[in-house]
């Protein structure tokens, strides 16, 4: 298991404007200059290589995962990452504990924004240290046919991830700190998003639009 601690979270005015485009500027400054320190982004990852592949399962590092969609993706690989991240809990506990319902708001989406680019600095990094074009994720729970339940099984992968970096899996399968993602990357030619295959309209974190021709090469659709 490696560990990327102290990622750095750069973060402007011009990253939280759009989200927040009915807030006067100068309240966001002040925020950021809040917040800043209240970040503590950090990530484990590891090399796995896929022991054994069916129809619509991977058994990797002795453990089963059920996707159709993450087998065919894999179809070609045998080297993937899973990976886990989290910006820490300080920012998470100054949001609970704000009464002001503007402020609670911006600091929730400040750390949404934190939390997409300590992921993408974990990226950059898998790019760099091995090499990689190409490089695309898959979470549990981002699309039906890979299930929530599935998280389990991903934590499994690791030991002791609240050690590592703090983070736990509740009984209900959320991570605590709230501002943690996981999932696996794996190289990629072309980049898939999960949101291609999902059809849900309102969603403030789509990345693409959905495909219907992609669902249906991935026997998601009749």
């Amino acid at each position: 298991m490696e560990k990327v601690l102290k990622i750095p979270v750069d973060l402007d005015v011009e990253d939280i404007k759009k989200p927040l485009r009915a807030v006067n500027e100068t309240y966001i400054r002040n925020l950021l200059e809040l917040v800043k320190p209240l970040i503590s982004a950090r990530a484990i990852y590891k090399v796995s290589y896929i022991e054994q592949k069916s129809i619509d399962t991977i058994i990797l590092e002795g453990v089963c995962f059920r996707s159709r969609v993450l087998r065919t993706n894999l179809e070609k690989i045998e080297r993937i990452f899973p990976y886990v991240v989290t910006i820490g809990s300080i920012l998470e506990k100054k949001t609970d504990a704000c009464t002001d319902l503007l402020e609670k708001y911006c600091l929730d989406i400040i750390g949404n924004i934190a939390l997409t680019k300590a992921r993408g600095h974990l990226e950059d990094h898998l790019r760099s240290r091995f090499a990689l074009n190409g490089l695309s994720y898959m979470s549990p729970g981002s699309i039906a046919d890979w299930p929530i339940e599935e998280q389990k099984i991903l934590f499994s992968v690791f030991n002791h991830v609240k050690v590592s970096i703090g983070v736990t899996l509740t009984e209900n399968l959320l991570m605590i700190p709230r501002k943690s993602v996981s999932g696996i990357y794996f190289p990629t030619e072309v980049t898939f998003h999960s949101c291609q295959l999902c059809p849900r309209e309102s969603c403030e974190g789509r990345k693409a639009p959905y495909n219907e021709d992609l669902a249906r090469q991935y026997k998601l659709q009749g």
